[in-house]
């Protein structure tokens, strides 16, 4: 069988699309585990991607794998509206209990940018106004409709200009707070006049169906915002009566420390997107939304043939009582910081980071040019691949790919993060002194 599985490996260029066969890195694996993976050349990897940022509860959890085992010899397929089933009746209440309040009537789907797609059409349909504003550097998926509010990167988009108008405001970005200023106050006042010059330029707010932002900015460098941004964008959004999104796909279901990032910032948005962490790996999605806002999406507005399987559904589940049990949200807390901690002692010895941002444990490490200060993509994929023949796998974000995106499964432990911090640690090490970075430039800093 291994002997198959590596010529598939061999011939992957002929089995797939570029658009599949050509991302980093590429480890063909057997089976995954926790918070490892084990590869087809016998190695088990430490995995600090989370499958990007799906097993919030480590790969195949005893009680996830069992639920899915138990859904099976039940039901496979809904689909959901022509037979109804339990699974995912439960799901929705249970889900109303950890939802930032009011947020409590649920369209289910598969991935996020279906989840994104369902939100943008809600408000579009709601408010009867054509428009929609995001941030740029935000992503929301790759779907025509996402498409249109999606800017980490315009390879993205082209040749694929979407239908769907939106306009873009700037992200806040705190490495971009002039001297001596308070980014709490400065991105909140800069909001409220690039929203009016927006509003007076180029589109009236009264034609915006919706804002659509990342609470904390994903593929686009993991990017956190200061929290008066989003509160001064709930302002805004008030005083127009435009519906505010929240793209939680990547944020959700603790990833940030709380359930949602909703809930870390203090801002409740009318609409959420969510995905990823919701069924430890199943696909499974949902558009959340207000009774008072879902009962004017009638019936025919929007459907779904797959939509709230009863098998992922029961995953989904299975996934909150095991957040539950192991305290998973505190675990995210106090790991986080611990992370945090570390790559700031370790950032003090490696001129090639340029910032380390964490929320939780969505922790991104920026890597430079020391000489230049400019974002090194080039140099990122060089110490990813050093980090992954030490045994440790890490991901990457940022528009031009310079940030590592260091995302484990929530059950990770602080000897795990030791451990995995120890590779990075020493691929910098290698990468520096294969490139000709002196210690100078550390001391320099």
């Amino acid at each position: 069988m291994s002997e198959d599985w590596s010529h598939l490996v061999r011939n992957m260029p002929e089995l797939l699309a570029p658009t599949m066969a050509k991302d980093h890195p590429n480890l063909p694996v057997v089976k995954e585990e926790g918070c490892y993976y084990y590869g087809l050349d016998g190695r088990k990897y430490l995995d600090f991607t989370s499958g990007i940022a799906v097993a919030n509860t480590g790969h195949r959890h005893p009680k996830v794998v069992q639920a899915i085992k138990d859904a099976a010899d039940q039901l496979l397929h809904g689909p959901s509206g022509v037979i109804m089933y339990e699974s995912l009746l439960r799901l929705a209440e249970e889900l109303v209990k950890i939802m930032p309040q009011g947020l409590d009537c649920f369209f289910f789907a598969n991935s996020g940018t279906e989840a994104m797609e369902g939100a943008i059409k809600l408000a579009k349909y709601v408010t009867k106004r054509p428009y929609v504003i995001s941030f740029t550097g935000c992503f929301h998926g790759r779907s025509m409709g996402a498409l249109s509010v999606t800017t980490s990167k315009s390879k993205y988009r082209k040749y694929m200009q979407p239908n769907w108008l939106a306009y873009q405001l700037p992200y806040a970005n705190v490495k971009d707070c002039p001297a001596g200023q308070d980014p709490e106050i400065y991105f909140a006042e800069k909001l409220e006049k690039d929203a009016a010059a927006l509003f007076r330029h180029q589109v009236t707010p009264e034609e915006v169906a919706c804002m659509v932002v990342e609470p904390v900015l994903g593929e686009g460098g993991y990017v956190i915002p200061p929290r008066s941004w989003l509160q001064k964008m709930r302002e805004i959004c008030d005083r127009h009566n435009i519906l505010l999104i929240f793209d939680e796909i990547q944020t959700g279901f603790g990833r940030t420390g709380d359930w949602f990032a909703a809930q870390t910032f203090g801002v409740t948005p009318d609409i959420m997107a969510v995905a990823k962490g919701i069924a430890s790996g199943l696909p499974l999605s949902a558009t959340v939304a207000s009774k008072q806002l879902m009962k004017q999406w009638p019936l025919g507005s929007h459907g779904t043939t797959f939509g709230g399987n009863p098998v992922a559904c029961s995953a989904a589940l299975a996934t909150l009582e095991v957040f539950r049990e192991e305290r998973l949200l505190e675990n995210t807390r106090t790991v986080g910081r611990y992370a945090y901690e570390r790559l700031q002692e370790i950032r003090a010895k490696h001129p090639v980071i340029g910032d380390v941002r964490a929320v939780g444990l969505m922790i991104g490490i920026e890597i430079i040019n020391p000489r230049t200060g400019e974002p090194d993509g080039k140099g990122l994929l060089d110490i990813l691949d050093r980090c992954l023949e030490k045994g440790v796998l890490f991901y990457l974000c940022g528009n031009s790919g310079e940030v590592v995106r260091m995302i484990p499964p929530l059950t990770v432990t602080v000897a795990q993060i030791d451990e995995g911090l120890r590779m990075l640690d020493e691929a910098l090490f290698e990468y520096e002194s294969g490139a000709g970075i002196g210690a100078a430039l550390s001391n320099s800093r």
